[in-house]
């Protein structure tokens, strides 16, 4: 049925027809996507990151053609950037370079003013956030969850760790399997309301989905990627400072870095912000966002993240980092990022640079040798597509030598 028409006619009509209309069944599948990946606040509730009266730190632009670019594509072929863009179901695309906007697509119905959900892209956001809020004094990483949050006393968090939050080392039951209808991942979207309720004995909010989990191995040991784990560090941020979670990305990043737009983040039916995966924003608020970690700040980019915390993200001479890339190498994600890491949220490659990935194909990519900061909007028809990622990765590093040539 969804061969008959593309992305372009998808929610046209008052009302649109059933066949191209956005539902909670079909909102994460091909063609619905493309749209409803840009309109989260029609199909979700949401709470508005507000950059208030701030000044708009605009930024400037450059253009270099970059369409034309090749690198090797998805079946090993030489393919070229524009190309990729389109096989790779981009929605948006920006590079940012020697503090100037040097590159920016958009396709799909996205526009510079669209904002788009981000998915485990927010992570790293709200690892950013605890980085300001370590800094400011307000949470000790190395602290049990329990010390802040006692709600957790009887779950698998009881005996956890910050830090183990962070860098995704919680020794827990939960298979974060996307495409399984029926098991944790499933109950988590129903938990979250990402998915319509099937039965009234399901549990039907975030938080008490949360203290379910169940303790599975010991903390610290294996790298096990659990997207509950982050909305449980956005629990905290909202404990910890008495404030929602969209206020104080609102007040810690989005007005101190003179945000372009509002933001917005999905929560659910009692306000629980989906600090995992439900962040939406502008492709040029996220290059201004991702250009905060870079290490020099400028007129255009203030210093906002805290330089401890980057160089412990960047695991410079971190003993707890270094140790920490052995939970890496035991994992499935080794299997096809092999060499890289995971710390306060961000995936760390070989080579120094580092960035968030979220399914569906969103990127954040900032390489601190060379000054580049790339974001990546997509629509992908598979949450997970291992061979597209290692391309887009390619994709990135030709930019970068490029660019630094």
């Amino acid at each position: 049925m969804t061969d008959h028409f593309d992305s372009s006619v998808v929610m046209r009509g008052f009302p649109p027809p059933l066949v191209r209309r956005v539902t909670l069944e079909n909102w994460r599948t091909v063609p619905y996507s493309h749209w409803a990946f840009r309109n989260i606040r029609q199909l979700l509730p949401t709470a508005q990151v507000s950059r208030g009266e701030a000044v708009r730190k605009d930024i400037v632009s450059q253009q270099i053609d970059l369409e034309h670019l090749p690198f090797e594509g998805v079946d090993g072929k030489e393919t070229c950037l524009m190309d990729f863009l389109q096989d790779s179901h981009t929605n948006g695309f920006a590079v940012l370079y020697d503090d100037c906007l040097v590159f920016e697509h958009y396709a799909h119905g996205l526009a510079r003013d669209s904002a788009h959900i981000l998915f485990s892209v927010t992570k790293s956001v709200t690892a950013t956030l605890i980085g300001v809020l370590t800094e400011q004094g307000f949470l000790d990483p190395d602290s049990l969850v329990c010390q802040y949050l006692p709600e957790v006393e009887g779950s698998v968090y009881a005996d956890a760790r910050v830090r183990h939050l962070l860098d995704m080392t919680v020794g827990v039951h939960f298979n974060e399997d996307y495409e399984n209808e029926t098991g944790d991942f499933a109950r988590y979207r129903l938990a979250t309301g990402w998915l319509p309720p099937s039965d009234p004995a399901v549990i039907d909010n975030l938080r008490d989905f949360l203290l379910t989990l169940k303790k599975d191995g010991e903390h610290g040991e294996v790298f096990h990627y659990v997207s509950p784990n982050t909305d449980l560090l956005g629990w905290l941020i909202e404990r910890v400072t008495g404030t929602p979670y969209a206020n104080v990305l609102s007040d810690a990043l989005w007005k101190p870095m003179g945000a372009g737009h509002d933001a917005y983040i999905n929560v659910d039916r009692v306000c629980a912000p989906r600090a995992a995966g439900g962040l939406c924003m502008t492709l040029q608020d996220l290059i201004r966002f991702g250009r905060l970690h870079l290490p020099v700040g400028t007129d255009t980019s203030p210093i906002i993240v805290p330089g401890r915390w980057l160089q412990g993200m960047r695991e410079d001479h971190d003993p707890v980092a270094l140790d920490h890339g052995n939970t890496w190498d035991g994992s499935s994600f080794a299997d096809f990022m092999p060499g890289w890491r995971y710390r306060d949220a961000w995936y760390v490659s070989p080579n120094g640079a580092y960035g968030g990935l979220g399914v569906f194909g969103q990127y954040l990519y900032v390489d601190p040798n060379t000054g580049v900061v790339i974001a990546k909007f997509s629509a992908q028809p598979r949450a997970l597509d291992h061979q597209l990622n290692s391309a887009t990765y390619r994709a990135f590093a030709a930019i970068g030598e490029f660019l630094t040539r």
